[in-house]
């Protein structure tokens, strides 16, 4: 343990997949699935830093003199922060690796830290007020900082909340607009929502998808036959003596408009579908 060559990247002590997993008596493959099992409990600059490409190599100019083949080799190096391993020894839960953590807590990172308090009281009592001075600035900035980054969250939650209340009040508006057709105007009310479907889904070109949906869906609940319905209203009307011109003009709607059942029930499915393409 007291022959471990520290390592620092970004002014904190850091350590090496190959060494965690040689502390905590472990093999290294061990590390690197415990960490891709658990990656949702490591987060990035504070468990662990993955260095590539141009940061990874000014890592490795810094520590050229440490022959570690695991460093020197790497396309991608992985450094753990004292609570990444931390992390790691709770998910290994074993006593070695738990002792080792401690050891490493007290004799490895921390002395970093220790490093970096500076003993003040030999100071003369000019720059000891100075130092007390700056510090409070210091504390002032940070308390400021914190703040105005408190307020940029609940602007931020804020205008993501008006942003969900406009569209929820455009959803209910719409759905007004489908409840809103009715009877009397039936056919032209639902062509014009099966055309603002067909834009919701890329243009005029899907107009005969969403109508054939729409059939589709009253053969299936409504057990109904349009076709065989259409043709025997031709042939009725052939029999009345109406031309064929005419004849060949009706359609789905003609026979849906002479049955108050299917009507409804044409209704209802496109009204369904307007709320579900909006």
């Amino acid at each position: 343990m007291n022959n471990l060559i520290p390592l620092e990247f970004k002014n904190q002590r850091i350590i090496t997949t190959k060494v965690l997993s040689e502390e905590f008596g472990t093999k290294e493959d061990n590390i690197k699935t415990n960490f891709n099992n658990n990656k949702t409990r490591f987060k990035e600059g504070k468990h662990y830093f993955q260095l590539k490409g141009d940061e990874l190599k000014a890592f490795k100019r810094v520590v050229n003199d440490i022959n570690d083949p695991s460093i020197k080799f790497a396309s991608v190096l992985t450094l753990w922060t004292e609570k990444g391993a931390a992390r790691h020894a709770k998910i290994l839960d074993t006593d070695e690796a738990w002792d080792v953590y401690e050891e490493l807590e007290e004799t490895y990172f921390r002395v970093k830290n220790e490093e970096n308090i500076l003993d003040t009281s030999e100071l003369s009592p000019e720059l000891q007020m100075f130092n007390k001075m700056l510090q409070a600035v210091a504390k002032s900035e940070i308390e400021q900082k914190k703040i105005k980054q408190q307020l940029n969250e609940v602007n931020h939650h804020a205008l993501e909340a008006k942003e969900e209340a406009s569209k929820s009040r455009e959803e209910v508006q719409a759905i007004r607009k489908v409840v809103a057709i009715n009877t009397s105007n039936w056919r032209e009310d639902s062509r014009k929502m099966i055309v603002k479907m067909a834009h919701y889904l890329g243009g005029n070109s899907y107009i005969h998808a969403v109508q054939t949906e729409v059939y589709s869906l009253m053969r299936t609940r409504l057990r109904c036959k349009l076709d065989v319905q259409l043709t025997n209203m031709r042939r009725r009307m052939a029999e009345e003596g109406v031309c064929k011109s005419k004849r060949d003009k009706l359609n789905y709607l003609d026979v849906i408009e002479r049955d108050n059942r299917l009507k409804e029930g044409y209704l209802a499915i496109v009204k369904e579908l307007a709320i579900k393409y909006s």
